[in-house]
């Protein structure tokens, strides 16, 4: 079995969410109604959620267990 590949990352993982959720979002943009585009705009929320999920686990709102 060959080595694993690894990748140094030079974006955040935030970044690259939200970037994909934009390229996300203008290719479902380019489509008529229909099953393909709802597949887009779903896969753009799960991006949008991802890009901003260490800003809410980091929210003073979230607060350890006492």
């Amino acid at each position: 079995m060959g080595e694993r590949r690894r990748v140094k990352q030079t974006r955040s993982l935030e970044e690259r969410m939200a970037e994909q959720a934009a390229k996300l979002k203008t290719m479902a943009d380019r489509l008529p109604a229909g099953a393909e585009r709802e597949a887009l705009l779903k896969q753009v929320r799960i991006a949008e959620i991802g890009a901003h999920i260490t800003d809410w686990l980091r929210s003073p709102g979230l607060q350890p267990p006492k």
